[in-house]
Formats: C-alpha cells, sequence, structure tokens
C-alpha cells in the first residue's frame, strides 16, 4: 500500500509548536484582520483573505466556516468537553478564529474522543467515538480537501459514505446479482474500525496527497485518545473511531487497497458490493466461493485484519429455479435480510424468488425504541405534539426499509398502534388504563384524521407481496 510518496516526511515546521498561537487576538482584533464575520449571512466572508497572514499551512478563513457549516447541518452530539453545537455558537466567531489560526499554523492538537455506546441489531453494543465540536469542523476541513482526490480512484461497487451512493443502492444492485448468480460469501471484518493499522494507512494517504498539513493531522486524529466511559483516557495504537468526520473516508481507503483493488486483480470476474467494511460476494459455485474466502483470509492477514471466523459464512440463494440445497439460504446486509421469499410478477403470477425486506433483527431495535417511547413520552403531550415528535423516525425507517419488499413492514408497524395505544391508556382516565378500549379510541381518531401519524398513509392499502 506504499506510493510515491512513502519516505517523505510529515513533520511540519511548528510540529513540535505551542498550543496556542500569537495570534489569537481579542474580538477586536478579528475584525482588523479580516476574520469571519459571521453575523448574519456568508456574505460577510467576502474578501476574507485579502489580507493574507504568515501561515506555515494554506487553509482559508472560508473553508473553516464552510465545514462549520456542515458540521451545524449534521447536529450531533457533545464531545469530551460538553460543548454542544448551541454552546459552540454562542461565541462562534472567536471559536472559528482560533480553530483556523491553529490548523494554519499547525499548532492544532485534536482532544480526546468521547466514548459511547449503542446497541447493534445482534444486541451488543457498538462502540462509537464522538470528537468535539470544533474538532470535528477541524476533521470537516481536512476531509473537504482530500475526498475529491479519493472520489476519483474509489471502486464503483464500493457504496459506504460516498457522495450520491447510498445503502438503498448497494442492496439494490445486491439483490439483481443474486438474481443471476447463484452463491454469495457474506463477509465480515472482524472489529475492523478497531484494527486498522495506522502506518498502512499512512502509507495509502501518501500515495494521493503530499499536502503536509493533511498528513499531520491524519497522524494527530489517529493517534488522539479516547476518554473511556469511566472516566479514563486510553491511547489509541491502532484504528480509527467511528463516530469521527474522517474516518469514514479513512476506512474507505484502506479497504480500496486491502479488498476492492485485489479483488479486481485477482478476481476480476467475482462481482461484489461494499458498504464500509460490510462486503457480499457473488460466486458461480460452492467451490468459487470456498477458494475465495480462503484467498480472502491470507489477504487480510497481510493488512493486519481478520475475518470473524462465524459471521463469515457461503450461503446459496435458493428459489423456484435453484433446486439445491444448502444449511445457510439467508444472510443479511445493511438492515436487510435476504431470502427466499413469496413474490408476484408483474402479471399477478406468484413465484419463489430470493429478496431483500426488512431483518428480524432491525425490525426488533425498532420495536425496542417504540417500547422506550411509550416510557419517554410525556402523557401530557397532545396527539399532535406526539405525532411531530416521532413521525420523522417513523417516515426516514419507511423510506429506507419500504425500499424493497414493502409489505414486509406491515406488522412492524402495527407495532406503533399498540404503543400509541398504550400511551393512549395512560393519559386519559376514561380508559382505566385499558388498552383495548384506548385501541378502539384510537382506530376512530385514524378515521378521522389519517394524515396525523405518518405510518396511516404511506402505507396505506399497500399489502402486496413483494
Amino acid at each position: 500500500m506504499g506510493g510515491p510518496h512513502e519516505d517523505q516526511s510529515t513533520d511540519a515546521q511548528v510540529r513540535g509548536g505551542a498550543a496556542r498561537s500569537r495570534d489569537e487576538g481579542p474580538d477586536k482584533g478579528l475584525d482588523q484582520r479580516g476574520c469571519l464575520i459571521l453575523r448574519n449571512s456568508a456574505n460577510n466572508l467576502q474578501g476574507e483573505d485579502s489580507q493574507k497572514e504568515a501561515k506555515p499551512f494554506a487553509i482559508t478563513k472560508r473553508e473553516v466556516w464552510e465545514a462549520y457549516k456542515r458540521v451545524r447541518s449534521n447536529r450531533g452530539a457533545a464531545g469530551v468537553d460538553g460543548q454542544s453545537i448551541a454552546d459552540f455558537e454562542a461565541d462562534l466567531k472567536n471559536n472559528l478564529y482560533k480553530l483556523w489560526n491553529r490548523l494554519s499554523s499547525g499548532s492544532y492538537f485534536p482532544p480526546p474522543v468521547r466514548r459511547v455506546e449503542i446497541p447493534k441489531a445482534n444486541g451488543e453494543m457498538r462502540p462509537l467515538g464522538i470528537p468535539t465540536v470544533a474538532d470535528r469542523v477541524a476533521q470537516t476541513v481536512v476531509k473537504a480537501r482530500l475526498e475529491p482526490e479519493l472520489e476519483a480512484i474509489f471502486d464503483p461497487d464500493s457504496y459506504g459514505y460516498r457522495p450520491g451512493r447510498s445503502a438503498i443502492d448497494a442492496v439494490g444492485t445486491a439483490r439483481q446479482r443474486c438474481w443471476r448468480i447463484d452463491w454469495v460469501l457474506d463477509l465480515d471484518i472482524k472489529a475492523f474500525f478497531d484494527s486498522i493499522d495506522h502506518d498502512l494507512l499512512i502509507r495509502a494517504v501518501r500515495r494521493h496527497t503530499d499536502c503536509p498539513w493533511i498528513l499531520l493531522y491524519i497522524e494527530r486524529w489517529l493517534k488522539a485518545p479516547v476518554h473511556m466511559l469511566e472516566g479514563t483516557i486510553v491511547g489509541r495504537e491502532l484504528g480509527t473511531p467511528q463516530g469521527g468526520v474522517i474516518s469514514p473516508l479513512l476506512a474507505n481507503l484502506f479497504l480500496h487497497y486491502a479488498f476492492d483493488l485485489w479483488m479486481r486483480r485477482t478476481f476480476p470476474h467475482i462481482a461484489f458490493e461494499r458498504y464500509a467494511d460490510d462486503a457480499i460476494c457473488h460466486c458461480r459455485s460452492e467451490e468459487e466461493a470456498s477458494q475465495l474466502r480462503k484467498a480472502l483470509e491470507e489477504r487480510l492477514v497481510e493488512c493486519k485484519l481478520a475475518l470473524h471466523p462465524e459471521k463469515t459464512k457461503i450461503v446459496y440463494c435458493k428459489d423456484d429455479l435453484r433446486e439445491g440445497e444448502y444449511p445457510n439460504q439467508s444472510f443479511d446486509f445493511l438492515g436487510f435480510q435476504f431470502r427466499p421469499r413469496g413474490s408476484k410478477t408483474r402479471r399477478g403470477k406468484l413465484f419463489v424468488g430470493f429478496s431483500p425486506a426488512v431483518s428480524d433483527k432491525a425490525a426488533k431495535v425498532f420495536r425496542q425504541n417504540l417500547r422506550d417511547w411509550r416510557f419517554s413520552l410525556p402523557s401530557g403531550m397532545t396527539q399532535k405534539e406526539l405525532a411531530r415528535q416521532i413521525n420523522p423516525m417513523i417516515r426516514g425507517w419507511i423510506r429506507y426499509f419500504g425500499a424493497f419488499y414493502r409489505s414486509a413492514l406491515h406488522q412492524t408497524l402495527g407495532y406503533i398502534d399498540r404503543t400509541l395505544a398504550r400511551w393512549a391508556a395512560r393519559k386519559y382516565k376514561r380508559f382505566g388504563r385499558k388498552v383495548r378500549k384506548a385501541g378502539k379510541w384510537l382506530t376512530g381518531v385514524k378515521q378521522r384524521d389519517q394524515k396525523l401519524f405518518v405510518h396511516w398513509y404511506e402505507l396505506k392499502g399497500d399489502r402486496t407481496v413483494g
């Protein structure tokens, strides 16, 4: 994974410099230097760089401003410093100026990343690293410079965290290929984000940029310590934290060399879809899938990674035209379960096809979220207030998982009405906490105002198979 700049030093002149530059002055000095004036609109930024300040790195104030706007639109939780987006904006001008000053002088050092855990579909916990707001802005500056260069070389079958590509695109392509090709190797890389080798990753980055400040800050982000749940600070020698702005781009670059290019070179006839570290490969026979698995195990060892021995499996894409048998006839990919399902042709003829629909694991997580709502939503809410709070999540869930085999959603979405009935039974004394009475009342509300909850109208009459 080396490159033409492999031996070039990434040390900046001010790499060991102070954490604060002498140019960080009071508010009155900001306007005099032509800095960001953000009171009303981006129009205040015109001419911002007309007065050039001598800095080691050519990072403009406009780049920092544009990065901040992206971070603001994405919102997100506070980092280790407890500073929210609103807190950051309370002194926006100074905060952005200080960040730009430190980035452009080489004196910016990222603070520790706050560790949080979220539940996975299989019941396990997924560790995430939450950078501070300022650090997310800094990472976005670097990403905006590096991403166009990398997008030009990324594989068309790499879908994760890329502009103009989505998980739905990956699932749709996988569905079509499963119809044509009988076997799938379902890959799972063990603890991928926590196992990325820093030296190999930096070598890959150097193949595409010799910009010293990009290399400098990527190295610092990779080495930034983690603030654990119990309050301890732990150093990091491997991996890049999920949750960081720059992490998905770096992960894609690593797997571009570790997997994508290797597949094109070694098994050019085998199609695949990869979304970050989630990938499936389409094979013509069980023997070919076994050979690919063995070769991939050896390849990943070279890249200091490993296949998960239990989660990586060979799957037979059984349908009406495939009469063979095999122990594994289903796999999960991006929240969808691919397996034999009853379907209809355009002329209404029933058949069994190998198709994706919302997975049991994803549906279970959704139902758990609904149970959490029931206890967290105050009974003092009106029906419209309740709808405004929960409709965005329901709508997103329907539009994602309803992209394929939409009728599979009805059973899970019916659970929403039961949750609403329990909420109503708790809210209105006339029901005596009896859910059945509240359910009958809810049916009347639905007849009078079908637009109140999004699932009442988005799936109206949609009970077709497939």
